[in-house]
């Protein structure tokens, strides 16, 4: 008998997989990504700290686009890249989440490239 896979504990050990290999520090700060059905969710986090130094999701009043789209992944992307510069964040370590890097997740990270940071 074939055994379905379950999608979300499949994303949950590709998610462990990769924190295993990267860590935010105060010089160099992880771009955290989440994604649910509903919304965007990304943050800017120091791991030495355990603080998280600039978030932005779909949920904020500056995002026109309320759903968990290339569109929406596009004005997150640009959003936390401008906040960022903002505080002086120039260089981060990006983390998709366990998500594959495509899509929605693809696009969010080119949109924060093109704001100015560098990863």
């Amino acid at each position: 008998m074939v055994k379905k896979t379950d999608r979300k504990m499949e994303r949950a050990r590709r998610h462990l997989r990769v924190r295993r290999k990267i860590s935010g520090t105060s010089e160099r700060p992880r771009l955290c990504v989440y994604k649910s059905n509903t919304n965007l969710y990304v943050q800017i986090i120091d791991d030495v700290a355990g603080n998280t130094l600039v978030s932005c999701s779909t949920l904020d009043k500056e995002i026109k686009t309320k759903h968990a789209n290339i569109e929406a992944a596009k004005e997150v992307g640009a959003m936390i890249a401008k906040k960022a510069l903002e505080k002086n964040i120039k260089s981060v370590v990006f983390d998709r989440g366990g998500n594959i890097y495509h899509g929605v997740v693809k696009e969010l990270a080119e949109a924060a490239r093109e704001g100015g940071l560098e990863f």
